[in-house]
């Protein structure tokens, strides 16, 4: 029960972060995953730590919480290096862009269309994130089946949708297949056995790839 209590509780934090934030000053959590959090703040109580940062809070288990860096300090550390597989460094440079966990951007784009850019849904969502003409607009992409302007909107959409469920990933899921609206509908997860699946093959993907890395 507490690895499972501890393997959801970096699972929110490893799915929600903030970018741009708008105080004056901010730091950067660095957790034992490889993850750093853009925070405002941050208060321990016990063994938890509260992160602070635009949007809400998270907490975390101390033990996992290996440093918090200045901000001034975190930008001359080297990037982290690109992901394995297909299209990683596009992934790697839109997780860097928008503060979205890489491997959430991944196991996404397999769900969505095994990696191919080409592809076209029944319902007219394209290329490997899947973005329908109207999301494509909306993040202002010229050429949808382009690799890299795919993955930027796909990302920025996912990372919208994480803040707007204030980093509930399966919400956040639910309305990257389903929508928004339905999300709003039903309350929750839509009772459509495609977007259930959906949610819950991806969040056990991601789980299943960062489960090694919580604290024994």
């Amino acid at each position: 029960m507490r690895r499972l209590t501890l393997l959801i509780t970096i699972f929110a934090a490893m799915i929600f972060s903030a970018a741009g934030a708008s105080t004056a000053r901010a730091d950067y959590a660095v957790l034992r995953s490889g993850l750093r959090l853009h925070i405002t703040g941050y208060e321990r109580s016990g063994e938890v730590v509260r992160l602070s940062m635009d949007g809400g809070t998270v907490e975390v288990q101390a033990s996992d919480l290996l440093s918090v860096e200045p901000e001034d300090q975190f930008a001359a550390l080297p990037a982290l290096a690109p992901a394995n597989g297909p299209f990683g460094n596009l992934i790697h440079a839109a997780a860097l862009k928008h503060g979205v966990n890489e491997k959430l951007i991944t196991h996404l784009i397999a769900v969505e269309s095994n990696f191919n850019p080409r592809a076209v849904s029944r319902k007219q969502a394209q290329g490997l994130m899947q973005l329908i003409p109207e999301t494509a607009a909306r993040y202002s992409v010229a050429n949808i089946f382009d690799p890299a302007q795919n993955i930027d909107a796909g990302t920025h959409y996912l990372k919208d949708l994480l803040e707007r469920y204030r980093g509930n990933l399966p919400l956040a899921l639910a309305a990257y297949n389903a929508g928004p609206d339905m999300v709003a509908r039903y309350g929750g997860i839509p009772p459509f056995p495609e977007t259930q699946k959906y949610v819950r093959k991806i969040t056990a993907s991601l789980a299943s790839t960062t489960a090694p890395t919580i604290g024994k």
